[in-house]
């Protein structure tokens, strides 16, 4: 049990940390790729972009968290029974 939260946080906290350098790299940069200049709209549709592309792995922790949940609480009701 306790190496299934152990695995989920380790997994949480390496999708945060991408996403907050994600977030600073877009924010920071003056320059894009293409050498067009970052405007704050430019910056929006950025984070935009990578919000959307981070909801794939939110979903995935979130059934995760769901199924961890499960089956801590079945193991609960296992232990209380005998």
């Amino acid at each position: 049990m306790k190496k299934l939260w152990l695995f989920w946080w380790i997994a949480n906290t390496f999708w945060a940390v991408i996403f907050a350098v994600g977030i600073a790299f877009v924010w920071l940069r003056e320059v894009d790729g293409a050498g067009i200049t970052q405007t704050l709209e430019a910056k929006l549709a950025s984070f935009i972009v990578l919000m959307i592309a981070f909801i794939f792995p939110v979903i995935i922790q979130v059934v995760w968290l769901i199924a961890n949940l499960v089956i801590n609480r079945n193991k609960k009701l296992k232990s209380q029974q005998v």
